[in-house]
């Protein structure tokens, strides 16, 4: 079947923090379209040469463009329409003035305006001014709606505060609503959206005066047109004028450059600072939510301006533990001005690829290749092989670095890389003093550490309340904790290196699995969650994190699963807008999520087990509760990361935390306080951070006296 607009994996809204709005919506969605109406605030002839190449196609199909904008009116226009000028040739003055013929334009813009020429000449493209006529003379036309049509019948309606402007495509902040005519709770707004465009093509809305667009304005537009075609035909053609985003030079080649809309903080240039000077080495021990992605592609960038000059080149390898941090470190170096080789699943999808682009950049003698590969591909031998023979100055960024601390991936971390840079909140492992020990021999010391209270403090991360909820076990939940930690005082005493190991598969992370389950799976925590979640009913931004799996029994088959329990009580007794986000969602669905709960207005709760640790942003997220967390504390430093991220409207957030107390045996008094240290330090850190830091040690000041840990 053709492609056409349903066919695209369109979103439901597009926002500069996470997308690049001209390649990912305009340029496809009009290389299978054959109508496009638009009406914005601002127009420049830059604009549409962002997006000419997705015209070509466009005008194959027989396609019409219908553009109603306002001019772009500087100070001196604004005073002589004020002194009496005739305001029709005041405007037709302001459209003239931005297609300058003397205009110092880039290649590949003219490249642009030479097809925008011919779309003009052929009236395949047609465009009217509109102008407000307010209470106080005449005012700009900012409305901004657009319409794209296929030749199959489908339309996309979009609505949003992008104007047809270089900067609002490259510099500013910028947002689009989309709804699409093939989808039923859709079709209404697509319909009011097209009668509004007609109702303003016409010139029968109120108070709007619609100007038919200049003829002088028409012959300097077909001007542009020749004086384009008289490029050198090597560097532009009308068939295809190639990317026209306006990107540094240097992007061509593939290196990273830093997007002109990031600020760097100053940690952040202290930390690249400190890597150059550690020559390219090293680990950035950060906070999650403080921008480490930024900071590692912001050093990237860096390195490749001193390689770029000496003439040399460079193969990035970014290493990242989850499918979901493949994609946003994708779209992060997108930003930056790569295309990145994604690297996973079966080796036909990317090995080909990679082995054509690093034998490439061998003939060229200069440039960037950059492959993103999760840690799974990563160990194959297929990526290994790829990496042997790769003898060009080498650089691996290890993203949530201390999986690779695991023996069966350090193992495979390349000796000949010349740079190296790894990144986690919390670099040590836990019970592996030795793969500890073996990422920093092979990356280098720790350049930077900003904590929590740092983060907060530099505004990186925002502030919070925190409560933390005690909650008891059951009789015999108690009984089962009670012989669990016993075999597990048991194992630690040995220091038996084959059985204390952070594994999961190992003796002690078996008998630890099995503990936290039974902490995670306390029956109480469901009453005390019943009882908070009375206080946030008509919140939204809020998210629920369960234990995973069933309860657990001492025989026969686990009980059912908390998350299970926690959706039959926020959706059906409390009748509240609640959803799961599992491993059971795909990556359509998730996206659908997150778009519906980042709206602040349809989806009040998202409920994991596990799947918002680790690689999904979810910023606008205002409340957390923490029903359960793995034995291992680097669970709930990530999930509080998550909570305390900045958002636009956010001023600060709330963690619940539900804490089991352990039963007070006597008997095990020691290794009970050994092993609830860890856990009690995480939450005595997050209290004394909080702004209500006073209310929530005073609730952990009991357990903290018992097992006297008032040292923590």
């Amino acid at each position: 079947m053709a492609e056409m607009l349903r066919t695209l994996e369109l979103e439901d809204n597009y926002r500069s923090d996470r997308n690049n709005i001209v390649n990912e919506f305009y340029v496809p969605c009009l290389s299978v379209a054959n109508r496009y109406d638009r009406a914005v605030g601002y127009f420049t002839s830059r604009s549409l040469t962002l997006v000419a190449r997705g015209l070509e196609t466009f005008e194959q199909h027989g396609g019409r463009i219908r553009l109603i904008a306002s001019p772009h009116l500087t100070e001196e226009d604004i005073e002589e329409i004020r002194a009496g000028y005739e305001y029709r040739s005041v405007i037709a003055q302001a459209v003239v003035r931005e297609l300058d013929l003397e205009a110092d334009r880039p290649i590949k813009e003219l490249a642009g305006l030479g097809l925008l020429s011919r779309l003009i000449a052929r009236n395949t493209l047609d465009l009217k001014i509109a102008i407000v006529h307010g209470r106080e003379g005449l005012a700009l036309y900012h409305e901004k709606i657009g319409l794209i049509s296929d030749p199959y019948g489908d339309t996309l309606a979009f609505t949003g505060s992008l104007n047809e402007t270089g900067a609002a495509f490259l510099d500013n902040f910028e947002s689009l609503q989309v709804f699409k005519s093939w989808h039923e709770h859709d079709q209404r707004r697509v319909a009011s959206i097209r009668s509004d465009f007609d109702e303003l093509w016409s010139g029968r809305t109120a108070r709007l005066e619609i100007i038919d667009f200049p003829d002088v304005a028409r012959e300097r537009f077909i001007a542009l047109g020749k004086k384009a075609a008289e490029l050198p035909i090597e560097r532009s053609t009308t068939a295809d004028p190639g990317p026209l985003m306006v990107v540094p030079d240097l992007s061509t080649l593939g290196w990273a450059q830093l997007p002109r809309d990031v600020e760097l903080r100053d940690y952040q240039k202290t930390a690249i600072a400190q890597w150059l000077a550690s020559n390219g080495r090293g680990m950035f021990q950060m906070a999650t939510g403080t921008g480490k992605t930024i900071t590692a592609l912001a050093a990237l960038d860096q390195v490749g301006r001193q390689l770029h000059e000496r003439g040399r080149s460079l193969v990035t390898v970014v290493v990242v533990p989850l499918l979901d941090l493949v994609e946003q470190w994708s779209t992060e170096l997108r930003r930056f001005g790569v295309v990145p080789i994604k690297c996973r699943d079966a080796a036909k999808t990317w090995e080909p690829a990679s082995q054509n682009a690093i034998a490439a950049l061998n003939a060229k003698g200069e440039g960037s290749v950059t492959l993103v590969v999760t840690n799974a591909t990563f160990r194959g031998e297929t990526f290994q092989q790829l990496l042997s023979q790769i003898d060009l100055p080498l650089l691996v960024i290890a993203d949530e670095a201390h999986h690779l601390g695991a023996e069966h991936l350090r193992v495979s971390l390349p000796e000949h890389a010349q740079f190296r840079l790894a990144l986690s909140a919390t670099p040590e492992r836990w019970f592996d003093s030795e793969g500890t020990d073996a990422l920093r021999e092979y990356f280098g010391g720790i350049l930077i550490q900003l904590g929590l209270k740092e983060a907060i403090d530099l505004g990186a991360l925002t502030r919070y309340r925190y409560h933390p909820v005690l909650v008891p076990l059951g009789d015999d939940e108690a009984e089962q904790y009670t012989a669990l930690t016993v075999k597990i005082g048991a194992l630690i005493r040995s220091r038996d290196p084959d059985t204390v190991s952070e594994d999961d598969s190992s003796p002690l992370g078996l008998l630890l699995g099995k503990r936290s389950k039974v902490l995670g799976h306390a029956r109480a925590k469901l009453a005390a969650l019943h009882n908070t979640l009375e206080r946030h009913r008509n919140d939204y931004y809020q998210l629920i994190y369960c234990a995973e799996g069933g309860a657990p029994q001492e025989d026969g088959p686990p009980g059912p699963r908390q998350i299970d329990q926690v959706l039959e009580l926020v959706g059906r007794r409390m009748s509240l807008s609640a959803h799961p986000f599992t491993s059971r969602e795909d990556k359509r669905q998730r996206g659908e999520l997150l778009r519906s709960f980042s709206t602040g207005r349809d989806l009040q709760f998202l409920v994991s087990m596990r799947c918002l640790d680790e690689g999904v942003d979810l910023p606008d997220a205002r409340v957390a509760y923490m029903l359960a967390s793995s034995t291992n504390p680097r669970q709930f430093i990530q999930r509080r990361g998550r909570i305390l991220r900045r958002a636009p409207g956010k001023s600060h957030a709330e963690v619940i935390d539900f804490v089991v107390e352990p039963p007070r045996d006597p008997a095990l008094f020691d290794i009970e306080r050994a092993l609830f240290r860890r856990e009690l330090a995480r939450c005595v850190e997050f209290a004394r951070y909080s702004d209500n830091h006073g209310e929530a040690l005073a609730t952990l000041r009991d357990v903290r006296d018992y097992y006297q840990l008032l040292d923590v």
